[in-house]
């Protein structure tokens, strides 16, 4: 007999981010604004001015690696993302 541990609210833990940041990062990598959504302010800014600073020769970079995480973030459960991207603080990939 094993006690379970109390059921949580992963939309209030912070899953309630993984949708618009999701869509975001396959709409508008390029500028970060996912990475802000969640609260990772230097990852933000660092896609941010890469993309600014190149005249957005780069951009195009910035905009594939936001695919790529838009697309993670939505294929999570709420609790992986929350465990993942909320709690473990995890910036890149």
């Amino acid at each position: 007999m094993y006690a379970q541990p109390p059921a949580q609210d992963w939309q209030q833990a912070g899953a309630d981010k993984k949708i618009i940041a999701g869509i975001l990062g396959i709409v508008v990598g390029g500028l970060g604004i996912h990475k802000f959504i969640l609260g990772y302010q230097k990852e933000g800014m660092t896609m941010l001015l890469v993309s600014v600073l190149s005249c957005f020769t780069l951009s195009a970079f910035m905009h594939v690696i936001g695919i790529i995480e838009g697309i993670m973030y939505l294929t999570k459960t709420d609790e992986d993302f929350v465990r993942t991207y909320v709690y473990g603080r995890k910036g890149w990939f």
